[in-house]
């Protein structure tokens, strides 16, 4: 936390020009462009017309670059820079792929020069040569993704002074929300400054900026999460990068998403900068939603109810005060204020006193930054970047599920029911000998950097313990013990294994197509229809094709690697088959029962995630993909419809079935 918050904003009014009062003196109101707003819309004209020449220009393009990249691949060049090429490729394919993304003449001119670069780029890489990597400025990358196997672009700002041998710090920027957007619009303007407004670079320090494309635009979530991480990882293995100045930054959809990465991973960052945006969906107050969808709001759909993870985060959160998105951080910030933090100031500029939080308003402007609020933050972005990461002696926590739940040196490992407030409040003191912990809503805690630890009080409960560097406490109905690291056997829900069925796509997954013979022809027409779903939706959402391979052709490597979504029946899916009678249901010919009660077999289908009988580590999923209603894909919030488990009714004509019933799994993985 920040050593005497009145101090640091006294440094700030300090570094600013005399004539600019911190607060009060109104801004620049000059707009960012159009496609740079979360409410912009696509243009109302048709997109541009390909004819059948124009196609075969950019499929030619794309073959030769092809035909250059097999060759590559059989030389074993290194797979980055095998993806620094095949992002270029990708980007022709994906166009042609979707040709209503040729939103004007200038689409098809751009794709053509993209694929001229992706070729000059296979060049170099058959010369031995990758000149791209000692490039200062704009660099374009590519990296190849462990949830789907797709290749991602990615694009870097490499300052003049980073000469490899002293670790920087790595700005992670997440982008706006770009109607317009796809591989060939994000390529293309990333090099070309004068169309690159959506770059929101701060001041320049010796950082380098990683701008995530994110998938398209879907605020960071599901493959769009995953996408951030991957690409701090890809940019890690090609510059120094320190491990603990990692920033967070965002604006408007890049707000939303960095509200939703910082609260749920508050120890990944050295320091956020968060504007406008959105921090509570619409249907937060939306009354008549069933128990399984109320429960899994607070995921996604309420993330200010998670503001006291920013405790140890060093955040700056702004926005316009003519913005309706300023109220993005006013929700944090009251509910800061809920949770007994104290601010000063004025409503310009107010800082917490118990925490390192400051939010900023940009007086009399609408969805921007003026350029004073800019240098206040790049101010707060050195002071606390230069500070690094300290392992703090406080930690302060909230989560509503396992997915979610380390922070610093805890781990929320198992909670009494998931999607209730959970809550840490842990100090250590005497040396980091002595522990002090109150919990609410948990079972399960793993504690690190244990080395020195001799008493731990928790919930008003004294243990003595044996240093270690890692301790396990569990809580039964005597109270809390001791407990041994290994997870505890018995199905429970925990990290990455707790549901609702959208979460099994977070991960490495693979679809499996049924092959054989059905026990009911229309229901297993259904299964087949909901698998082509997924991929058109996965395929323009999230910009890859999932992986999918027929029944017959999964492996024993596949069951160790990937979450399995099997469609079909224990008829035409093998793998069905295999796992039925270790599943919560029985499944015959006729009937499918669930929870007591019966549906018909060839009338419905049922929808679940499981931990796999096969692989325990891994879910099973059932007839599904994402389960999001269709517009929620270009929104900020994706709400799982079906909770964990559903029975799903079997209709030809319709593109999503409609729900006959729809539940939460316990934390036993029982019906309740």
């Amino acid at each position: 936390m920040l050593p005497n918050p009145r101090l640091f904003l006294l440094f700030l009014s300090a570094v600013l020009p005399a004539a600019i009062p911190l607060a009060a003196q109104p801004g620049s109101r000059q707009a960012l462009p159009p496609d740079t707003r979360r409410g912009a819309v696509l243009p109302q004209t048709p997109p541009y017309p390909l004819t059948p020449e124009d196609k075969q220009a950019v499929q030619t393009k794309i073959d030769e670059l092809g035909s250059v990249l097999r060759r590559l691949k059989a030389r074993h060049i290194s797979d980055d820079l095998l993806a620094d090429v095949e992002v270029y490729q990708k980007a022709g394919i994906w166009i042609l792929q979707f040709p209503e993304e040729f939103f004007t003449r200038e689409y098809l001119t751009n794709t053509l020069t993209v694929l001229d670069r992706g070729l000059e780029r296979a060049r170099h890489l058959e010369r031995g040569e990758s000149p791209w990597m000692t490039d200062k400025g704009r660099v374009i990358h590519g990296y190849r993704s462990a949830l789907d196997g797709s290749v991602q672009p990615y694009g870097v700002t490499v300052p003049e002074s980073y000469d490899g041998k002293q670790p920087v710090r790595l700005d992670v920027h997440l982008h706006g929300r770009w109607p317009m957007l796809n591989e060939v619009e994000f390529i293309w303007t990333y090099s070309d400054p004068k169309m690159s407004a959506w770059i929101r670079g701060s001041a320049p320090v010796g950082q380098i900026q990683l701008d995530v494309y994110g998938r398209w635009n879907n605020a960071y979530h599901l493959a769009g999460e995953t996408d951030i991480f991957e690409a701090i990882a890809a940019v890690q293995r090609r510059y120094k990068i320190d491990p603990n100045r990692i920033a967070l930054r965002g604006f408007s959809m890049g707000g939303a998403g960095a509200w939703h990465l910082a609260l749920h991973y508050p120890d990944r960052w050295s320091v956020a900068e968060i504007g406008a945006g959105s921090t509570r969906s619409r249907r937060f107050g939306q009354p008549g939603l069933p128990p399984y969808q109320r429960a899994v709001l607070n995921i996604q759909e309420n993330i200010a109810a998670w503001a006291m993870n920013l405790f140890n985060l060093p955040t700056v959160g702004n926005g316009g005060e003519l913005d309706p998105q300023l109220q993005a951080s006013v929700n944090v910030r009251e509910e800061l204020a809920r949770e007994g933090i104290h601010f000063e100031g004025d409503r310009f500029a107010l800082h917490a006193v118990e925490m390192p939080a400051l939010f900023l308003v940009s007086a009399q402007t609408h969805h921007d930054i003026t350029p004073e609020v800019r240098h206040q933050m790049d101010v707060f972005l050195k002071e606390m970047s230069d500070r690094g990461m300290p392992s703090p002696n406080h930690i302060r926590f909230v989560t509503y599920t396992t997915r979610y739940n380390h922070a610093y040196w805890a781990t929320l490992d198992e909670l009494e029911h998931q999607y209730d407030r959970a809550e840490l409040d842990a100090v250590r003191g005497a040396g980091e000998q002595q522990y002090r912990i109150t919990t609410k809503n948990l079972t399960r805690l793993v504690l690190r950097e244990m080395n020195h630890a001799e008493t731990i009080t928790i919930d008003g409960e004294k243990l003595n313990v044996k240093s270690a560097p890692t301790i396990a406490l569990e809580r039964t109905g005597d109270g809390w013990r001791v407990a041994g690291l290994q997870t505890p056997r018995g199905l429970h829900k925990r990290h990455g294994l707790q549901g609702p069925i959208d979460d099994a796509f977070l991960d490495p997954f693979l679809c499996v197509r049924p092959t054989g013979k059905p026990w009911n022809e229309v229901a297993n027409r259904e299964a087949l229809r909901a698998l082509e779903r997924f991929d058109r939706i996965y395929a323009k959402t999230f910009r890859a094709h999932p992986r999918i391979k027929d029944d017959r052709d999964v492996t024993a490597s596949d069951l160790a690697k990937y979450h399995l979504i099997l469609f079909g029946d224990p008829g035409s899916n093998e793998w069905i088959a295999k796992i039925k009678s270790k599943l919560p249901l029985r499944w015959t010919r006729q009937t499918i029962t669930l929870g007591g009660n019966s549906y018909s077999a060839a009338a419905n289908l049922p929808a679940m995630i499981y931990p796999n009988p096969l692989s325990p580590s891994h879910y099973v999923v059932l007839n599904t993909g994402m389960t999001s209603e269709a517009r929620d894909f270009r929104s900020d919030y994706m709400m799982p419809r079906l909770g964990d488990v559903a029975i799903l009714k079997v209709g030809e004509a319709r593109d999503v079935p409609e729900i006959a019933w729809a539940g939460l799994f316990d934390e036993s993985w029982k019906l309740p």
